[in-house]
């Protein structure tokens, strides 16, 4: 936006210079014109005025002496024609020779002079054209045509002084150019400065409300007044936004952490009563509600862990991933000894450091490995591999379950969604969101596909540290 400003501002003030510098250039070529027209001509007629006593006595050289010390004096040239266009005088040459370099040009003003029509301004003096400027004057007695003057002015001089004074406008118009473009680029920045710090605040709300941090405020950082009211109104907006999801998970959070003391009695009382209930209905009914409390529970448990991943916030602590995978696969193993699944560390022994939320690591490893667990088939392997590539690191947790269909890739990271061919499968549906939550606290990236020999593969990269 500030090189479309700035853009806006220089063309506007091009247009201005050109708008203002053209015309007068013109005018000034034009005004140099017509003074040298004026001038030649006032001298053009003088010279016709003397010229008429010797062309009507036959004796025009007696005017020779004074058309010498014209074009000694001005460096113009002056030639007398009678009344049949024959040159009789001149001011330059041996026996009044013609100027034959500009006899072309000197033809049509002589025969317009004899015709008794005195020389018209001609175009604009452009200091390129080297054309001299040839005037003619009627010779006139008595109402008749005598003859004709003729002035050849050279207009080196003339063009000069139109070239300096368009030199000037130009370095005038680059100076004018030069301000506005100093003035434009601190008046720009002042104007966008409220919309960077705006646009910085829009990118920097969606991961503040995410982590659950507080907001940055815009504050009035200068600018005009209606981009500051802007920046106040959004802050107006941002803080209730912060508030509302901070009121959200800390319900969410309080709630399953209330539940957790009733529904842990409510599963005690239900096991008192095992060996008390003799009808068999009543005791499969019961059997029923131990295992719906037990899934409720669990339920619970997963919303905390949701509630801490959201409120983990902007606090990222340092850990070596190949410790923290090789000690929750040690765990992990005894429950993959008892359903005959094999857990395979495979990692580049870099000792790759990442920055996650604290226990951030541990959970995620513990939902995935959980998952994993839960859907590979006896005799088959989980694969945990942990690989860095320049400043990135990749985590990735690969069993050899059932998988997904490639549309549901997508939706496995929703809150509570079970694909359905795993509805029979213990679990809450949670494990993959606090996963994708955990990540994008850490700035990593999250994805999931469907590699070659079946299975599913979850791999999380990190920024390196």
């Amino acid at each position: 936006m500030r090189v479309r400003l700035q853009g806006i501002v220089l063309t506007l003030v091009a247009l201005l210079v050109f708008g203002l510098g053209i015309p007068l250039a013109i005018t000034i070529a034009a005004g140099a014109q017509q003074k040298l027209f004026l001038d030649r001509l006032t001298d053009t007629a003088r010279f016709a005025s003397l010229a008429q006593r010797p062309l009507l006595d036959n004796k025009p050289r007696l005017i020779e002496p004074d058309l010498h010390r014209y074009t000694e004096v001005y460096s113009v040239q002056v030639l007398v024609f009678d009344q049949d266009g024959k040159q009789v005088a001149s001011s330059v040459g041996p026996n009044g020779a013609r100027l034959d370099s500009h006899a072309e040009r000197i033809d049509g003003p002589v025969h317009e002079a004899l015709a008794g029509r005195r020389s018209q301004p001609g175009g604009v003096l452009m200091p390129w054209d080297a054309t001299p400027l040839v005037l003619a004057e009627p010779v006139l007695a008595d109402g008749e045509v005598h003859g004709a003057v003729v002035t050849v002015s050279d207009t080196g001089s003339e063009r000069a002084d139109v070239l300096w004074w368009w030199l000037l406008l130009a370095a005038g118009g680059i100076l004018a150019f030069t301000l506005a473009l100093a003035v434009a680029i601190p008046v720009v920045r002042w104007i966008l400065r409220p919309v960077h710090r705006l646009d910085d605040a829009t990118g920097a709300l969606v991961a503040s409300v995410v982590s659950g941090r507080e907001a940055e405020p815009v504050g009035e950082s200068g600018g005009p007044p209606e981009l500051r009211q802007l920046g106040r109104s959004f802050d107006r907006m941002a803080e209730s936004v912060s508030g509302a999801l901070a009121a959200q998970r800390a319900f969410v959070a309080d709630a399953s952490h209330q539940l957790r003391n009733p529904l842990t009695a409510l599963k005690i009382r239900l096991g008192n009563l095992e060996g008390h209930v003799d009808d068999e209905p009543a005791a499969a009914d019961l059997e029923a509600a131990r295992v719906d409390a037990g899934r409720l529970h669990q339920i619970l448990d997963g919303l905390l862990s949701m509630a801490r991943a959201e409120a983990s916030g902007g606090e990222l602590d340092p850990v070596v991933l190949d410790d923290v995978v090789a000690e929750r696969v040690a765990d992990w193993s005894v429950v993959g000894q008892a359903r005959d699944v094999r857990l395979v560390v495979d990692t580049d022994g870099g000792g790759a450091r990442v920055c996650v939320p604290p226990r951030g690591a541990e959970t995620i490893l513990d939902a995935l490995l959980d998952n994993a667990l839960k859907f590979t088939a006896s005799g088959t392997e989980i694969r945990v591999a942990v690989e860095r590539d320049g400043d990135r690191v990749r985590l990735s947790v690969r069993d050899h379950g059932p998988g997904l269909r490639p549309e549901e890739l997508e939706r496995a990271r929703d809150r509570f969604w079970r694909s359905p061919a795993h509805q029979n499968v213990p679990g809450s549906g949670l494990g993959l969101a606090i996963v994708s939550e955990l990540v994008a606290h850490s700035g990593g990236e999250l994805e999931l596909d469907l590699p070659e020999g079946g299975g599913l593969r979850i791999t999380m990269t990190f920024p390196a540290v």
